[in-house]
């Protein structure tokens, strides 16, 4: 095919364009990602045979030592493959060049050359203008059969000119019944007849035939902008099997071991030639077809959105074309994962860290990747439960008779409260205000309670049916009325029954962990969350001896798709988890109003490791809190506390999965698993400390509150952060 003339390379040396396979490392999100460990562990010997049907490969070069095929051949009836012309040392050298750590080298620099001389006997003679070359249909044929008959995986042919007959089609429809991809180069007219040229030249129309089978890829070219060159064909009527490469100043030999810089759709071909060898060598798993749908669904796209009768598919992206391509999976386990963010982490666990958590992943081709997980798992902000107790509009509303109490908290639907919004009746009122959290308790006898409420904890109804006093801290929370991480409790119910001055209660709910998906420990702007149900029961002990009134309580947490409120996905085994938690909790009336209190919770969680993988993982926790006070400080209606707390946080432990390691095209499954230990534990240990302070005036209450917090979220980068917050709630 004739092509723009090859000029010497001036010097300096221009832009070299390197397709280094050594440097295929890519990143996606948080991922990185190696394919060139699959590359080198599945090599052999030299590797992929290309077959490259021209004008021979010149015998004197260098550039291929002990890695050409035995069953090269001269198929046009002459003698010897020795290159008179140099463009198919030049196209050879662009596919499988060595690669020696100078100047440039071919995309698949170790394949194995099968070279196919076709040129008319003469017609390349020495001296000659490349345009006088010419091939014979024939002649090409029998070197796509000898490329058969050598099992090459992909041929090159940087030729064109009329439409083939018949017989070179059937050779055609031979090699791709083998699954051999043919790569022909689109032509280089369009400079010269743009009218013509809107369609790659009658030779590369063989991609429409339907002996092609869809391995024919016809080659354009693009300069090293991605913008379509001049003289190259278009896309046009072949467009669908249409791809790009670089064909400019595309560093190659020419006569007498000299660099040139050559042009030419005939130098995009063997980029695209050079790309299927290394895919087939990297991942020998993969068929014809299904490396022609790799160049073609990573292709960069160019021109108009999508297939384009200019661009075709697209440009060649050899980086993308080695990144897993659809749903994602861990070798040895069916089920999706995410390629950059499998875990969410929540509070208890807050920063902590993990070394490496290599595996290996198969993409929708079954294409093995290394992976480390670690880098793809995120963390929960801040909890907001400060702001948000500042910012709700609600208004508690309580009635009681004899034997029965009954509390609802309001919200505004729109606008703010009116003085009349008092009910849930029907009407405008009941459009107002909702409902956002409900408690009843209603006496059984003498000495039995039961309790129900929605959006109330067992243990907050636990400790109402006790009579334990709950002091209204808004950071420095009591770790036994809450989960220590973020949920949204839906309902609860509790019983308890009085044996002298013992009591024993039973308490059950159910609710939601939320977990929000966020990247890093500052609070932002929250992305969606992530659900999944839970459930509680508990068996509470407490006893009152005079001045003190104590409690045990036993109780266990089941998580449906969470860990203590972290959300693992299918790469760490979809994990949920069952926990048991011991908490004890003891508070003194020490006389002139005055109060000590403490409490402590010590739980193990058991991991449960699903989605197609094995392990298991055993995490204990522990909080506390401890805080003295007084009501009638100043006054006779005022209160004071202070509370030091430490919440829910993951002291040790962590989960040991079991992970594939490495992986055997042979066998289509991993060969080798390893137990790595994803650890839980953070570094960080939050600390808060809260001064509390209350008062009647006029009419209503005036509340104050001041708070040191050490390491929030259990961060230790984190600094230590301190606020405070005035509220006044006025009864109606």
């Amino acid at each position: 095919m004739p092509n723009p003339a090859p000029s010497p390379a001036p010097s300096p040396s221009p832009t070299t364009i390197n397709y280094d396979t050594s440097e295929y490392r890519a990143t996606v999100g948080a991922v990185s990602m190696n394919a060139l460990a699959a590359y080198q562990r599945n090599a052999t010997g030299a590797g992929i045979t290309v077959g490259v049907i021209d004008t021979g490969l010149d015998t004197g070069s260098e550039e291929f030592p002990g890695r050409i095929s035995s069953a090269s051949a001269n198929v046009a009836g002459g003698t010897g493959t020795d290159d008179d012309d140099g463009h198919g040392t030049a196209v050879a050298f662009t596919l499988a060049g060595r690669r020696n750590g100078t100047g440039a080298h071919g995309v698949a620099f170790d394949a194995s050359l099968l070279v196919l001389r076709a040129d008319t006997p003469g017609t390349c003679a020495t001296g000659g203008s490349e345009a006088d070359c010419s091939f014979t249909d024939n002649a090409i044929a029998r070197g796509v059969d000898l490329a058969v008959t050598s099992k090459a995986r992909v041929i090159n042919m940087s030729l064109g000119g009329s439409g083939a007959n018949a017989t070179l089609l059937a050779a055609i429809n031979r090699a791709t019944a083998a699954g051999i991809i043919v790569v022909i180069s689109a032509g280089n007219e369009f400079d010269t007849d743009p009218a013509g040229a809107v369609n790659p030249d009658a030779f590369a129309q063989i991609a429409n035939n339907s002996a092609a089978r869809g391995l024919v890829i016809v080659a354009g070219a693009v300069n090293t902008n991605g913008t379509i060159s001049a003289f190259s064909n278009r896309a046009g009527n072949t467009a669908s099997h249409y791809l790009t490469a670089v064909g400019e100043q595309v560093r190659a030999p020419c006569e007498n071991s000299s660099i040139c810089l050559w042009s030419g759709t005939s130098f995009a071909a063997p980029q695209i030639s050079g790309a299927v060898a290394l895919l087939a060598q990297a991942f020998p798993n993969l068929s014809g077809s299904q490396i022609v749908s790799i160049l073609f669904s990573s292709a960069r796209d160019a021109g108009t959105t999508g297939v384009d009768v200019t661009y075709g598919g697209g440009i060649l992206d050899l980086t993308r074309a080695f990144q897993p391509i659809g749903t994602a999976s861990v070798a040895g386990a069916a089920m999706p994962i995410s390629l950059d963010a499998n875990a969410t982490l929540s509070a208890p666990m807050g920063d902590a860290k993990q070394g490496v958590l290599g595996a290996v992943i198969l993409d929708r081709y079954d294409r093995a990747f290394a992976i480390d997980l670690a880098r793809t798992v995120n963390r929960t902000g801040l909890s907001r439960g400060f702001v948000n107790s500042l910012q709700s509009t609600t208004r508690n509303i309580a009635t009681a008779t004899k034997d029965m109490a009954v509390e609802v908290t309001l919200a505004a639907r729109s606008g703010a409260f009116r003085s009349d919004d008092r009910t849930l009746l029907p009407g405008q009122d009941g459009v107002r205000a909702r409902p956002v959290a409900g408690l009843v308790t209603q006496r059984l006898g003498a000495d039995a309670q039961f309790a129900m409420g929605f959006a109330q904890g067992g243990g907050t109804l636990s400790a109402r049916l006790a009579g334990r006093r709950e002091p209204a801290f808004l950071v420095a929370r009591e770790p036994l009325s809450e989960q220590g991480f973020d949920g949204r409790i839906k309902g609860s119910a509790a019983l308890r029954n009085r044996l002298g001055s013992w009591g024993v209660t039973a308490a059950m709910e159910s609710g939601t962990v939320v977990n929000f998906a966020e990247t890093g420990p500052l609070p932002g702007a929250r992305p969606a969350y992530l659900r999944s149900a839970y459930d509680r029961s508990s068996l509470t002990v407490d006893r009152q001896d005079g001045a003190l009134v104590s409690a045990i309580s036993f109780s266990r947490l089941g998580e449906g798709d969470s860990v203590l409120g972290a959300h693992f996905g299918n790469a760490f085994g979809a994990s949920r988890a069952t926990s048991w938690f011991v908490d004890a909790v003891a508070r003194l009336d020490a006389g002139g109003g005055w109060y000590l209190g403490g409490s402590t919770r010590q739980g193990w969680t058991m991991a449960d490791v699903r989605g197609g993988l094995s392990g298991s993982g055993l995490i204990r926790t522990m909080a506390f809190a401890a805080d003295l006070g007084r009501d009638g400080l100043f006054a006779r209606d005022d209160s004071f506390g202070l509370r030091l707390a430490q919440p829910l946080r993951v002291a040790s432990g962590g989960i040991d999965l079991r992970l594939p390691v490495n992986y055997d095209y042979a066998t289509g499954a991993p060969d080798a698993w390893l137990t790595q230990r994803f650890n839980l534990a953070p570094d960080g240990r939050e600390v808060d400390i809260e001064a509390r302070y209350s008062i009647g005036l006029g009419g209503g209450v005036l509340q104050t509150n001041l708070f040191w917090r050490r390491q929030p979220g259990n961060y230790a980068a984190l600094p230590a952060d301190r606020g405070g917050a005035i509220r006044f709630a006025l009864g109606f």
